[in-house]
C-alpha cells in the first residue's frame, strides 16, 4: 500500500506531516510527500489566506486524478474552518481538523467528520521524519494574540507548550545536523514560566545546529540573546514578524509594539550577532493602510536592513476583527506588493553582498545544475560546484549567484 501526505502551509504543518509519514512507515506503508499515485492521501490543509484554502481544495482533485479509487483524508486548518467544504467531495472518506492529528493513523478506516474540541494540553506526536540533515521540531501550538487579520487562533486554539524534556529527547533521538525549532507562536513557549530562554538553556549541550522559527519582538531580550550565544551552534537567523511599519496600522492589527520598538530589537540582535540575517513578514494593502502607512512600511524595511521579506497582500478572513473593515481595491494591493517586492530584492542582494568573502558552514541539501546547494547559518543559499561531504561543510562565499552565492570549500 502506498500513502501520500501532502502539505500546504507553514513549517508546523510540515512537522506534523513528517510525523504522520513516520507513523505510516511503521505501519508498513510506502510513503511520499509529493502528489503521485497512492492508495491513501492525507491532505494537510492551510487557511491562512483565501488562496491557501483554494489550493487545499484543489489538491483533492489533483490526488483523485492519480487514482480515481483512492481514499482521501483531509486534515488541518482549512478543514477545521469549514469541514463541509471537504466532506462532500468524491473519495474523501474522513475529515479532521487541527486537533488530534496524532490520532489520524488510528482512524484510517473511519469515515465522516471528526472535528475535535480544542485542548489546553500539548498533543505529543511521533518524532518527525528527518529530511536528510534537517529536522523540524514542533515545540508549541496555538496562539493567544488574536491579531485582527488572522484566523489561526480560532482554528488552532489557545497557546500550549511541549515539555522541555520531550523536546530534548526528540532532538537526541533524531540526531540531525540542524534542528529547526518551530511552533504556531514560538515566542509564547512556556509563557508565564522560563519562556523560550529556558528551552534554549537546556539545549546548550546539543550537538547540532539550532535554528529558530518565526519570532515576535517581545522575546528579543538580552537574556534570550545570551542563551542563544551559549548554544554550541546557533544559526544566526531571526525571522521577526513585522506586518506593518505604520504605528497606526499596527494598532489596528492588534500588534503589541511600535515601529521604534521593532527597530530597537533589530539593533539589539546585531549587538550580539553582527552578521545575523533578520527577515520578516509584511502584509501590504491591509484595509486601514493609507499610502502614507505603506510608505512607513517601506521606510522601516530600509532602516531595519532586512535580509529578506515575505510579502503578502492582505487576505480577508471571515470571523476576524479585520473582516469588518472595508477592503482596499485589488489593484492597490497589487501595486503595493510590487513595490515591496522590488525593495525586498534590493535588500536581499545587499545582504548577500555583505557576506561575500566570509567563511561559513553550510549544510548540503540538494543538487541543482551540477551544484551542491544548501544554506549557511544566517540563511545565505550557497552553490558549491560538484559534490560535497554530508553534514556541516565549511565554505568561503565567493560571488553573488542566482538568489544566493557561489562558494568554495574552505579548509
Amino acid at each position: 500500500m502506498k500513502a501520500v501526505v501532502f502539505t500546504l502551509g507553514c513549517k508546523v504543518n510540515s512537522c506534523e506531516s513528517s510525523s504522520l509519514i513516520n507513523g505510516l512507515n511503521s505501519l508498513g506503508y510506502e510513503t511520499s510527500d509529493e502528489l503521485g499515485y497512492a492508495d491513501v492521501f492525507i491532505i494537510n490543509t492551510c487557511a491562512v489566506t483565501a488562496e491557501a484554502e483554494k489550493k487545499s481544495r484543489q489538491s483533492i482533485a489533483r490526488a483523485r486524478k492519480f487514482n480515481p479509487d483512492c481514499k482521501i483524508i483531509v486534515t488541518g486548518c482549512a478543514s477545521e474552518k469549514n469541514p463541509h467544504a471537504f466532506s462532500g467531495k468524491d473519495n474523501v472518506t474522513l475529515v479532521t481538523g487541527t486537533k488530534a492529528k496524532d490520532k489520524i493513523l488510528s482512524m484510517l478506516s473511519e469515515t465522516g467528520e471528526k472535528i475535535s474540541d480544542c485542548t489546553e494540553y500539548y498533543e505529543e506526536y511521533l518524532p518527525a521524519r528527518t529530511s536528510r540533515d534537517r529536522a523540524f521540531i514542533k515545540v508549541q501550538d496555538g496562539c493567544d494574540n488574536f491579531c485582527s487579520y488572522c484566523i489561526i487562533p480560532y482554528l488552532r486554539g489557545r497557546a500550549r507548550t511541549r515539555k522541555k524534556e520531550n523536546v530534548l529527547k526528540e532532538i537526541e533521538y533524531l540526531s540531525p545536523t540542524e534542528a529547526v525549532i518551530t511552533g504556531i507562536n514560538l515566542s509564547a513557549y512556556d509563557k508565564g514560566g522560563d519562556g523560550l530562554t529556558g528551552l534554549m538553556e537546556i539545549l546548550t549541550e546539543v550537538d547540532c545546529r539550532i535554528r529558530l522559527g518565526s519570532l515576535e519582538v517581545n522575546v528579543i531580550t538580552d537574556e534570550f540573546l545570551t542563551s542563544l550565544k551559549n548554544l554550541k551552534d546557533f544559526a544566526e537567523h531571526f525571522h521577526l514578524s513585522l506586518q506593518s511599519g505604520s504605528d497606526k496600522v499596527l494598532k489596528s492589527m492588534n500588534r503589541h509594539y511600535t515601529r521604534a520598538e521593532f527597530l530597537q530589537k533589530c539593533e539589539l540582535i546585531r549587538e550580539y550577532f553582527p552578521l545575523a540575517a533578520i527577515t520578516t513578514d509584511i502584509i501590504v494593502g491591509y484595509s486601514s493602510e493609507s499610502e502614507q502607512d505603506f510608505a512607513d512600511s517601506l521606510d522601516l524595511a530600509e532602516k531595519a536592513n532586512f535580509a529578506d521579506i515575505h510579502c503578502f497582500p492582505y487576505s480577508r478572513r471571515e470571523g476576524t476583527v479585520g473582516a469588518k473593515l472595508k477592503e482596499l481595491p485589488p489593484e492597490v494591493k497589487k501595486e503595493r506588493e510590487e513595490r515591496m517586492i522590488a525593495l525586498k530584492n534590493k535588500l536581499k542582494n545587499a545582504f548577500i553582498e555583505r557576506n561575500i568573502g566570509t567563511i561559513a558552514e553550510f549544510i548540503p541539501e540538494d543538487e541543482e545544475d551540477g551544484y551542491t546547494v544548501g544554506y549557511t547559518g544566517n540563511y545565505v543559499k550557497c552553490y558549491v560546484k560538484g559534490e560535497t561531504p554530508r553534514g556541516k561543510v565549511k565554505v568561503k562565499l565567493v560571488a553573488p549567484f542566482r538568489l544566493g552565492a557561489t562558494a568554495q570549500l574552505s579548509h
